[in-house]
């Protein structure tokens, strides 16, 4: 029995370096899925270098303000985005910034539990901020910070970054959009100069030129002309207008239906590119969006240049150079 005993401890030690080994895969998967979790960073927040002016990127910022959204977050598993927020001027769930530039804020208060925020669990305010930098004249850096502090503890939970990214994102689309209607612009006035070059320019006028028509043989010959003087005229060959009759075509019979196909075609076209307000006060809007500024109020009857054309708006120009964007059902074709 003792010896069978001792060759059972010597084969023990032979799985003792298996179980060694689980031991420690479990352990080790333990804080591996917590630095798992803690990989996502929160509070991060989101700087972006705009190849655009200041201006542009500050219209546009100033819109996004005004749109009643907070993308990149919801409150229930069926909704988008929180919706109620309002643009302000300041909040207290930011502190004061310091380092320049042009600060906007947009503020959801009672916001419930909303996501991508870190262990949010109560009611609370929700607050983008975004901060407009010029870096140069053709440069802007923009700064977007999202937080959500609860009512009750006023304990601040920090984004995770999507509320951030979906607001740039809606930024962006905007940016973009404007610089297609920018684009299109310049390439619209470029073709309306060549078709009124084309308008301005005389067209090819024919040179007028004679046209040999036979003489006309006379019924009776005149009493002063002798029989035999008949034939002496026709026989002469010395010179040209002694058989044919020089016939000028007038300049303007020729060319006259060349011109106003010209004229009628422009015409057609520009008919086609003009368009005119229906209704009083139809707003011009800075992007195709309906919660974008108004740039102005139109009256009825105004009439606009159409630059760019999408399935609900339409990129327009007015007279006094103004660009803008309008619904298509806002306008009508012009007289």
């Amino acid at each position: 029995m003792r010896s069978h005993n001792t060759r059972d401890m010597i084969r023990r030690p032979k799985y003792a370096p298996i179980l060694l080994l689980l031991l420690l895969l479990a352990l080790a998967a333990i804080p591996l899925s917590a630095r798992e979790k803690d990989a996502t960073q929160y509070g991060a927040g989101l700087i972006v270098n705009v190849p655009l002016p200041e201006n542009e990127v500050t219209q546009v910022v100033q819109d996004v303000i005004q749109n009643g959204l907070i993308r990149g977050t919801k409150e229930y598993n069926k909704d988008e985005y929180v919706a109620g927020a309002t643009p302000a001027t300041s909040t207290k769930v930011f502190k004061e910034w310091t380092e320049g530039g042009k600060v906007f804020y947009k503020v959801r208060l009672k916001a419930l539990d909303p996501r991508n925020f870190k262990d949010t669990n109560d009611v609370g305010t929700l607050a983008v901020r975004y901060v407009v930098q010029p870096q140069d004249e053709k440069h802007t850096v923009l700064h977007i910070d999202a937080v959500f502090v609860e009512d009750f503890r006023h304990i601040a939970h920090q984004s995770n970054g999507s509320v951030e990214s979906a607001e740039y994102q809606d930024i962006h689309d905007r940016l973009d959009a404007i610089e297609s209607m920018k684009s299109q612009t310049i390439e619209a006035e470029k073709e309306k100069q060549e078709q009124l070059t084309k308008k301005e320019r005389p067209p090819a006028v024919e040179e007028a030129r004679t046209v040999p028509v036979q003489p006309v043989p006379s019924a009776s010959v005149s009493p002063s002309v002798s029989a035999e003087s008949v034939p002496a005229m026709s026989g002469r060959t010395d010179s040209p207008a002694a058989n044919t009759t020089d016939v000028s075509i007038p300049a303007s019979s020729s060319p006259a239906a060349p011109a106003q196909t010209l004229e009628q075609r422009v015409h057609e076209l520009r008919r086609q590119a003009e368009r005119q307000v229906k209704a009083p006060g139809a707003p011009l809007k800075s992007a195709p969006f309906h919660t974008a500024s108004t740039l102005q109020s139109l009256p009825a009857g105004t009439e606009v240049l159409i630059v760019i054309s999408t399935t609900y708006w339409f990129g327009v120009e007015t007279r006094d150079g103004q660009h803008g964007w309008m619904l298509r059902d806002q306008l009508e074709q012009a007289p």
